[in-house]
Parts: C-alpha cells; structure tokens; sequence
C-alpha cells in the first residue's frame, strides 16, 4: 500500500463516469478496482489531494503514473478557456478532475467496437464476459481474482458460439476481424502512436466494423492523441446547439479531445438534471 499526493485535477469518480473506460469497478465511496494490460490496483480517496493506492511505489512509478496521464497538467489546459465562450468555460468547470487516461491501445480498439449502440453497463457486462471467457486469470494485492483482457490469439481461438456467449451480438464478426488485422500485421497499433491523426483514422477505419466515431475513440483513449475529436449523439447536440457558426477546433488544438470530454460529462450531467 502507498499514499500518493495528487494537486492537479483528479476526480475518481468523473474519470470512472466519462465513457473512456470500462474496467473501472466501484467498491466503495471514492474507492475503485481498476485493471490495466496485467496490473490490477484498488484507489481510494482519503482526503481532497490525497490517495491510497494497493501498490508499492515501484509499480505506480512504472505503471499508474502513466496511466493517470499525471505528468500532464490539465488546470492550465482548463485554464485555456475563458468565459467568451461560456459553454466550454462552464464544461472545464464541471468536468474538472477528468483525465485522458493511457489506456492499452489493443484493449481500447476492442472495447470501442463492443460499445457501438450500446449503453456503457452492456458494454462492461460484455468485455467482463470476454475476459473470463479466455480465463486468464491473475491475482491483485487483496489476493483477488480477476482476468486479463485476451489477446488477439485468445479472441481468434474462441469458436463462433464463444464469441456470442459474450453478449456481442452483431459485433462478433467485427471483433474477430480486429483480432486478425492486429495478429496478421495488417495494423500495427503501436506504430500508431507516433502517427499523425489522418493516417492514424484511416488506419482504423480499414478494420472492418470500425466507422469514424470508434476510430476516434481510439484514437483519444488509446492513442493518446489528445487532439482527436470523437462525435458520438451527446456532442453533436452540443455542437448544433452550442456552436451553430462552427466550433473552434483549431483554436483548441491541440487539447480538443480533453475539451470533448469536459463537454460530453456537461452535456450529461444537464440532461440528468433536466437542464438540457
């Protein structure tokens, strides 16, 4: 166990609520489960800055940091924004302690596509069933169980009826298709990450099941390219809505898709509370 001070914005829960990841299990107030490529690691809040993480400082120095994104200062890319344009200004306000986490681009590419039309408690169900349906199983620092995300081997040796037991229903072919593309070399995800963001979704788009909306996601929580900029029915309404001239996209960049997620947790929140 270690504490760890954060003083940039971090907020547990907005980061387990924005829709970038699935892998997120609460297990208590401002306490979560969290799993990444083979590494598991419990998080609780215990005071404003102040967190305690099942982990020895080696492994969070190696893995966590980067995962948070905690080497990047998102205040200043809020502070970016002034009150001349009120929706986003207000959005940064609201969404404060969302980060764009580093997220393993192969486990990304598939949960993007198991997520397309679907809402985001089908998509985990979906993606824990797929874990478990390769069964690797590993054990975290409670001496817990819980199952790596498979690779594209373990997907391509899973039969037809495997893959439907998972709950993919029309995205089973889609998700072999990915697990061939990245197994036979026809996309190498890692390269990507270096790549500029046109060839990047063209890339992505080549998979077959994987339309501009999953690309971008990708491109954003897997890539980590923090300009990309996905447009799923929340933000298009805010672009409609909010930004009838055309939203400012070059005058953001290069942090749009952090501002996309500020405005996708705001745009949410207004609809819950009945403000939208």
């Amino acid at each position: 166990m270690m504490e760890i001070i954060i003083e940039d914005d971090f907020d547990l829960k907005k980061n387990a609520d924005s829709g970038q990841c699935f892998r997120w299990e609460e297990m208590g107030e401002n306490t979560y489960r969290i799993v990444h490529l083979e590494y598991c690691v419990t998080v609780k809040k215990i005071s404003e800055n102040t967190f305690q993480l099942s982990c020895d400082k080696l492994e969070f120095d190696n893995v966590w940091r980067n995962y948070f994104d905690l080497d990047e200062n998102y205040r200043s890319i809020r502070h970016r924004i002034n009150k001349s344009d009120q929706y986003l200004y207000n959005a940064c306000k609201a969404g404060k302690g969302i980060r764009i986490l580093r997220q393993d681009p192969w486990e990304t590419l598939i949960s993007f596509i198991i997520s397309q039309n679907r809402n985001i408690p089908a998509i985990k169900r979906s993606i824990a069933l797929l874990c478990e349906a390769t069964g690797k199983i590993k054990t975290d620092y409670n001496n817990e169980q819980y199952y790596q995300f498979p690779t594209p081997d373990d997907i391509l040796s899973l039969s037809d009826d495997s893959l439907n037991d998972c709950k993919l229903g029309y995205r089973c072919p889609y998700v072999r298709a990915a697990a061939a593309a990245v197994n036979q070399g026809s996309i190498r995800l890692d390269e990507l990450l270096s790549e500029n963001e046109t060839d990047t979704i063209k890339a992505l788009t080549a998979i077959h099941g994987v339309g501009p909306k999953v690309a971008n996601c990708v491109s954003l929580f897997g890539l980590h390219h923090i300009d990309a900029f996905p447009i799923d029915v929340w933000i298009r309404r805010v672009l409609d809505q909010e930004y009838p001239d055309g939203y400012p996209m070059n005058e953001y960049s290069p942090y749009n898709g952090i501002y996309q997620q500020y405005m996708f947790y705001y745009s949410r929140m207004l609809s819950a509370n009945g403000t939208l």
